[in-house]
C-alpha cells in the first residue's frame, strides 16, 4: 500500500520544509513494514512537494504512526499536508515490459452494499 502526502510549501522555506521531511522520512523508515520512500518535488511548479512512502500492509503503516520517534519527527510534518485522502491500495500493477497484473482489494466488503 501506498502513501502519498502532498504538501504546498513557500520557496523561503524550501530548506527547512526539506530538513524536516528528511527526519520525517528516516523515522518512517526504521518501522517494521517500511518497503521504501521518497521526497518528491514538481517539476513545474517548485512549490509543489510529495512525501510517498510504501508499506507492506495498511497495520504496519497505522501502527508505525504510533511509534515515540515518528510522532515527533513524521506527524507534525503529515499534519501540515494537503487534507485529502492519503493511502491507496494497489489493484494492478505492471513490470517494465510486462503484462498488467491485477490484485484483489483488501478492502471488506460492506454486507448491505
Amino acid at each position: 500500500m501506498f502513501v502519498t502526502n502532498r504538501f504546498v510549501v513557500a520557496e523561503e522555506n524550501a530548506a527547512s520544509f526539506t530538513e524536516r521531511a528528511h527526519a520525517a522520512l528516516a523515522a518512517l523508515a526504521a518501522r517494521p513494514g517500511y518497503q521504501r520512500g521518497e521526497l518528491l518535488r514538481a517539476l513545474d511548479d517548485p512549490t509543489h512537494w510529495c512525501l510517498l512512502t510504501e508499506w507492506e500492509s495498511v497495520g504496519t503503516y497505522r501502527r508505525a504512526l504510533g511509534a515515540f520517534d515518528v510522532k515527533v519527527h513524521s506527524v507534525p510534518l503529515l499534519a501540515e499536508s494537503i487534507d485529502e485522502p492519503s493511502a491507496y491500495e494497489s489493484l494492478a500493477g505492471a513490470a517494465p515490459g510486462g503484462t498488467v497484473e491485477v490484485v484483489a482489494s483488501d478492502r471488506a466488503v460492506h454486507p448491505y452494499r
